[in-house]
């Protein structure tokens, strides 16, 4: 069974930056997609970053430019890089995991982490 746990998030304010971490246990490579999410109140579920197992990874436009994604195989953790904050970005971030390609849709995915809460003043 796969585990993923967030950390990283907090309270910033507009143009500072944060780093996300996944730590996923219980992970083996077949889970070869791991993704951000994001949601803020009101609002449905995005993707933000997907990051397939061979190191592709693809960004809504939103951010595009401003967050990195990036994966750790041998520690089993996926990071989000995020620069630029802005208020918008404000959301709960979420990890999530699923087999083979990466997809767009958040109900494609198997697994999910309790999230981290994303905060940006301006």
């Amino acid at each position: 069974q796969v585990q993923l746990v967030e950390s990283g998030g907090g309270s910033v304010h507009a143009g500072e930056s944060l780093r996300l971490s996944c730590s996923a246990s219980g992970y083996s490579d077949e889970y070869a997609c791991m993704a951000w999410f994001r949601q803020a109140p009101g609002k449905a579920r995005e993707a933000v970053a997907l990051d397939e197992f061979d190191g592709r990874t693809y960004y809504t436009n939103p951010v595009r430019g401003r967050f990195t994604a990036s994966r750790d195989n041998a520690k089993r953790i996926l990071y989000l890089y995020l620069n630029n904050l802005n208020p918008d970005d404000t959301a709960m971030y979420y990890c999530a995991a699923r087999r083979m390609t990466c997809y767009w849709e958040a109900e494609r995915y198997e697994y999910w982490g309790q999230g981290t809460q994303v905060t940006v003043s301006s």
